[in-house]
């Protein structure tokens, strides 16, 4: 596709955007690097605290700027949280408050055509689309979750809670003024109709993955490069995990299969960090599961060589009913790039395994289910356990590449 005629300004509001350098959130990166790549000027607006990062920003002053690869990131200064609590709150509110009492000063620095409300939480629409009336331009809400719905059905939280109702008003408030709703959940209409979305302004832009860092990805560290080797040499299969150490991931269930395979050839290998750490190793302590091994974090630009040595990768997620409006997890699109056979155990309103065909999918929490699934693909001969393979990549590079997400998303921008 050919550098668009028409350059835009982008603004993009999200409260957690990083980089691959300073960490998750990723999303905001991927796509403003594409529309750089495009011609057009684009302003990330994004907070100094985010627990999703490898580390806090620190500047002097609020609305600093810092070019990232060709991307504008203006840094809003927060203060410090732990956790979901009031300090969590506060600093959404603080982030927002100081975007709103100097919008003019930003639609005047930045003239942007394009304001996207991108933060997760619904309250950053009132300020966006505050600095789209000023600037007249469009304004777009991004949907990742399902705000107030998630904190409602995950960490429930009553409707009543006045939290919760300034958030159900902003969700509410952002389907009737925006011009798009951008969502990256493939079944999501209903409820956003429920809430006041003409569906006419509803579009389907998912999670993707980088095609440049998988073509240019770098060697695996040297020690974990000597692990895998030593474990297939002693003639072990290997099935990793590859991703947050969170309750929700249900890594509870692959330790479950690992202690009832133990006798097996096979060994578990789980990469990543998060709040469920400790408990795995207590897990693996108690049940004596030599056979399973906690491989730490590891660089982002390692994952390609790494889940190339792998056999098997699973991916789980605890039941929950938020789900029914679909999925789409970054490791699994990572996943299929990797061209190796996929256990899904997840209870979404989609199936991207099984509609790439691409690995097995089961009911999530059932160990058995699990281990029965295991053994389908060990005893599955090469070919076939290729072709999954195949498939998967081949699905990815059809739906889910950023520089093919930032272009559809530039043509809804156009539209």
């Amino acid at each position: 596709m050919q550098p668009n005629k028409i350059s835009m300004n982008i603004i993009l509001i999200n409260h957690y955007a990083g980089s691959p350098q300073m960490g998750m959130e990723y999303r905001p990166y991927y796509l403003a690097r594409q529309w750089v790549a495009l011609g057009h000027d684009v302003t990330i607006i994004a907070s100094t605290q985010s627990h999703i990062r490898n580390s806090d920003i620190s500047i002097k002053y609020d609305f600093e700027e810092e070019v990232i690869d060709g991307i504008r990131y203006v840094w809003v200064k927060t203060p410090k949280y732990d956790g979901n609590g009031a300090k969590r709150a506060f600093n959404m509110i603080s982030f927002v408050s100081k975007l709103w009492m100097n919008s003019l000063n930003i639609s005047k620095t930045y003239n942007p055509d394009v304001v996207i409300a991108s933060s997760t939480y619904t309250i950053d629409n009132y300020v966006a689309m505050k600095i789209a009336r000023i600037s007249n331009a469009k304004y777009f809400y991004e949907v990742h979750d399902l705000w107030p719905l998630s904190p409602i059905e995950l960490g429930g939280m009553s409707e009543k809670h006045i939290f919760i109702r300034m958030m159900q008003s902003a969700e509410n408030y952002a389907y009737k003024w925006s011009d798009k709703v951008i969502s990256m959940l493939p079944h999501t209409q209903e409820h956003m109709k429920e809430h006041g979305l003409d569906l006419e302004k509803w579009r389907y832009i998912p999670n993707g993955v980088c095609l440049n860092e998988w073509e240019n990805a770098i060697e695996m560290p040297s020690d974990i490069e000597l692990k895998i080797k030593d474990y297939k040499q002693s003639g072990n299969k290997l099935i990793a995990y590859a991703g947050t150490l969170g309750l929700a991931n249900a890594l509870d269930n692959l330790l479950n299969a690992a202690k009832e395979m133990a006798d097996r050839k096979l060994v578990f290998l789980i990469f990543g960090i998060g709040p469920e750490e400790e408990n795995l190793k207590n897990i693996i302590k108690e049940n004596n599961l030599s056979n399973v091994i906690l491989m730490g974090s590891v660089p982002k630009a390692t994952i390609p060589s790494i889940l190339a040595q792998m056999d098997i990768l699973y991916i789980g997620l605890k039941r929950q009913s938020l789900f029914r409006f679909g999925i789409s997890p970054n490791k699994l699109i990572d996943y299929m790039m990797s061209s190796k056979p996929i256990i899904q155990a997840i209870d979404a309103g989609n199936n991207m395994v099984l509609e790439a065909d691409c690995g097995i999918s089961i009911e999530p929490e059932n160990t058995k289910a699990l281990i029965d699934a295991i053994d389908v693909l060990l005893k599955t001969d090469e070919a076939k356990l290729k072709k999954m393979g195949e498939n998967g990549h081949e699905f990815a590079l059809q739906n889910h590449i950023y520089k093919k997400l930032a272009e559809d998303f530039i043509a809804v921008m156009e539209e």
